[in-house]
């Protein structure tokens, strides 16, 4: 788990709940408001404080404990897709990399879901390019492995009480949620 280390100091502004289509428009509200490199997205996990790349490390950790636990969701998914995606097609881009993110809304749980299945020395041998979303797409695989439905893989750690949406409470989705801040740069430290 990646830590957010800094000589700078930050004040919490609370949790920011659901972006989702809003990402940008709120990233350009905040770079307005603070400038931008003066605010940042964190997301605390009892004392210590992890950035984006921390977050979906948690995020994929969950779905690697789900699928090994699930071999049956694991073969019916490894058999039928050639790969996943959650908004768009064009999220098979981003591979096994959470920083590649081309659309207007962070997707994590495909790049998880690859991450998670290479950990497991598998790979995708189906013919359908499958939606990974919640109530978004056909296959029953859409909503199993949605990140609303996945438990977290240690629910203690999503912070209470766990903020509501169309996610189940104690799923990844909660995680995210739940967890993430909005923290603006009071002042540079020493260094």
């Amino acid at each position: 788990m990646k830590r957010v280390s800094s000589k700078e100091t930050w004040k919490d502004l609370g949790r920011v709940g659901q972006l989702g289509s809003t990402r940008d428009e709120k990233y350009s509200e905040w770079n307005f408001k603070y400038k931008k490199g003066n605010w940042r997205l964190v997301w605390k996990i009892g004392d210590k404080i992890i950035d984006f790349l921390g977050a979906c490390a948690l995020y994929e950790e969950s779905y690697y404990r789900f699928l090994k636990k699930n071999q049956k969701i694991l073969e019916t998914l490894l058999n039928e897709a050639s790969d996943i995606y959650d908004d768009m097609p064009s999220n098979i881009h981003s591979g096994m990399d959470y920083t590649i993110q081309e659309t207007g809304r962070n997707h994590i749980q495909d790049i998880a879901i690859r991450n998670a299945v290479k950990r497991l020395g598998r790979r995708f041998v189906g013919k359908e390019l499958l939606q990974i979303r919640d109530h978004k797409a056909p296959h029953p695989l859409s909503i199993i492995l949605s990140p609303g439905q996945v438990p977290f893989y240690d629910p203690e750690l999503i912070l209470k009480p766990e903020l509501t949406g169309w996610w189940k409470q104690g799923s990844v989705e909660s995680f995210y949620q739940s967890n993430r801040f909005l923290q603006v740069k009071l002042s540079r430290g020493r260094t």
